[in-house]
């Protein structure tokens, strides 16, 4: 009779074994589906509008400090060299767009030079990041 009770008792026990795949399944899952957080590199104090809108496709982010220096992947960029990285990551993604963050006190020239570089790669979807207020 003790036999057949101790089986009984082993029974019982619940095995977490396929628990623990689903919730590893769900982790994966949530890892590759997350979209994370892009930076320039460079702190930028953005100007402000009263005519902001959220962009929800953003495949380049370009920023222009307050140096007038150009910021692509928190990377330091020439201006001569901005082209042919924003080529690269367009190709990574190509049905994104482009939004610079230029500082309010970086030179306009250094936009315009962006602005052209993605005309030429065939980015339409150019926006200029700012602050509501």
């Amino acid at each position: 009779m003790r036999s057949r009770r101790k089986i009984k008792e082993e029974e019982k026990v619940a095995d977490l074994t396929p628990m623990l795949d689903v919730v590893f399944i769900m982790l994966i899952f949530f890892i590759v589906t997350a979209t994370f957080i892009k930076e320039t590199g460079v702190e930028i104090d953005r100007p402000d509008t009263k005519t902001a809108e959220a962009k929800k496709r953003v495949s380049l982010l370009v920023g222009v400090g307050s140096d007038s220096g150009i910021w692509i992947d928190k990377k330091r960029v020439d201006v001569r060299n901005v082209r042919p990285m924003m080529e690269r990551l367009h190709a990574e993604n190509p049905k994104g767009g482009l939004v610079i963050q230029a500082d309010s006190e970086s030179k306009v020239e250094k936009v315009l030079a962006i602005m052209n570089a993605a005309r030429k790669i065939g980015i339409n979807q150019v926006a200029i990041a700012s602050e509501e207020g």
